[in-house]
């Protein structure tokens, strides 16, 4: 079936535009830690290399837990803002388990690149590792109110969805504590390979979500966040450890507009 053509992008510059060219992580736009505040520091950073062709994440052999309790999962993650409440609290960004999450490590917050409406492409090559997933997010930042809580999954791809010709990811939306929004996910399957690069789009705003990857529209929704929603994208070993390691994905380049 042929899919229609998604909309050309603005035609001004992006407000925010990355290659991962430099030798480090630009702290004017990325937190390399998975939801610190639920968690502790060395359980929360991010494993990467930026060796010249993007922004390789890795799960390493000796990597701990995100949180014990969670075991086993393992992430590396960059995020392009962050919020939590106190110590003991359960205020934070993205409180998505229900078994009862409290912030461990509180810290001030830092919106970087925090959209309530617009345009995202992002560049990536999947994890073929048994056991992995890569995934990008747009999610609540939920510092103005606990109920701005939705996201905007772009895509999560498990490694075992990625077959040569054509790979199968979940998108759609998730209402977590916004009752504003109903959960709406789905499955795609898009025609490549997706060990390659190749770019997922969202788009979003008062006429609903727009879901692309390839110039093309593979998922549209009715419903959008209208709050300011932080960028994640995350690399997960969600199997339990295995022998081969580093499982890795990569992230080449990203463009985002501000609608």
């Amino acid at each position: 079936m042929t899919r229609e053509a998604l909309p050309a992008p603005p035609s001004r510059a992006p407000d925010l535009a990355d290659d991962f060219t430099g030798p480090d992580l630009r702290e004017d736009v990325w937190i390399d830690h998975y939801l610190p505040h639920w968690t502790t520091p060395s359980r929360s950073r991010a494993r990467y290399d930026l060796d010249g062709d993007g922004l390789r994440l890795r799960i390493d052999e000796d990597q701990p837990d995100w949180r014990p309790e969670d075991a086993p999962l393992r992430v590396s993650n960059i995020q392009t803002g962050n919020f939590s409440g106190a110590a003991g609290e359960d205020r934070g960004t993205h409180r998505h388990r229900p078994d009862g999450l409290t912030v461990r490590s509180p810290g001030e917050t830092r919106l970087l690149w925090t959209p309530s409406a617009g345009r995202i492409d992002v560049t990536v090559s999947a994890a073929t590792d048994p056991g992995s997933m890569l995934a990008v997010w747009l999610v609540g930042s939920e510092h103005l109110d606990p109920r701005d809580s939705g996201e905007i999954c772009v895509f999560e791809i498990d490694a075992e969805a990625v077959r040569g010709s054509e790979v199968t990811a979940r998108t759609g939306i998730k209402a977590h504590h916004d009752d504003r929004l109903r959960t709406d996910m789905t499955e795609v399957t898009v025609p490549l390979d997706a060990t390659r690069p190749h770019t997922w789009t969202a788009i979003w705003g008062p006429a609903g979500t727009v879901i692309g990857c390839e110039g093309r529209v593979v998922a549209r929704f009715a419903q959008a966040t209208d709050y300011p929603l932080i960028l994640m994208i995350d690399l997960f070993e969600t199997g339990g450890r295995s022998h081969t390691y580093p499982k890795t994905a990569r992230i080449h380049t990203l463009r985002g507009w501000h609608a």
